[in-house]
């Protein structure tokens, strides 16, 4: 029986397989990687002196896992200084499908090469989306998706970001977008996408965001998302 809790909302839970998985994951870190700074999404953090960091989330899709959805992963990235992703992985235990990239050494998904698609027009691009726990920033992404949605092929809506990114790289997928997540929500698959081939832009505005997708292709999915997300009046 999972032990759930809540977090942001409600509807944003965590369970006793998060915190363990986390645990696994920082204890080993703590033994191979003392001297390096550590940031997980259930409360683990530590200050390095290496100059390098470990970004975790260690169930990542949570509501999924809870509901019996096959569609959740263990998300690791290590950042250095400014410079970001150094290494990243998103492992996908339901179909063991382990993705990861190095900076510099390309994208692997079970230790094959891939990258994204080569490009459609948008309007033939799947799109893959995401959305917040609480209900004014829902509203607001409501808004956003009734732009994107009739200018491309379809918008996919998994309910986790880590393997939406590593689709994209794998060329599951031609572009992604998504507002209000956390660091460890992004860090490995941003750093597979751009191993892959693809981009990545922020998104300015409250709540902040990201979009990925084939150089190409960005710009023209940058100006269906791009507007700052804000709450509607009265809310």
């Amino acid at each position: 029986m999972q032990v759930v809790d809540r977090k942001s909302s409600a509807t944003d839970m965590v369970s006793d397989a998060d915190h363990a998985a986390e645990a696994v994951v920082v204890e080993v870190l703590a033994r191979e990687r003392p001297d390096d700074g550590l940031l997980g999404e259930e409360g683990s953090s530590a200050v390095g002196s290496s100059g390098r960091r470990w970004v975790v989330d260690p169930l990542d899709g949570t509501t999924n896992y809870l509901f019996g959805i096959p569609q959740w992963a263990v998300s690791v990235a290590l950042e250095e200084g400014d410079e970001g992703g150094v290494v990243g992985v998103v492992f996908d235990p339901v179909r063991d499908e382990l993705f990861a990239a190095a900076r510099g050494e390309g994208a692997a998904l079970n230790g094959g090469r891939i990258s994204l698609r080569d490009p459609a027009p948008l309007e033939q691009s799947p799109v893959a989306t995401g959305f917040s726990y609480e209900p004014a920033v829902r509203a607001a992404q409501a808004e956003t998706l009734r732009t994107v949605l009739p200018r491309v092929r379809d918008v996919r809506r998994a309910g986790a970001a880590s393997l939406d990114l590593a689709w994209l790289a794998a060329g599951r997928l031609d572009g992604y977008y998504e507002r209000g997540l956390q660091p460890w929500d992004w860090a490995a698959g941003r750093l597979l996408v751009t191993e892959a081939g693809g981009e990545v832009s922020e998104l300015d505005g409250d709540p902040p965001g990201l979009a990925a997708a084939r150089p190409e292709l960005l710009p023209g999915l940058l100006e269906l998302v791009d507007a700052p997300a804000q709450p509607p009046v009265g809310d």
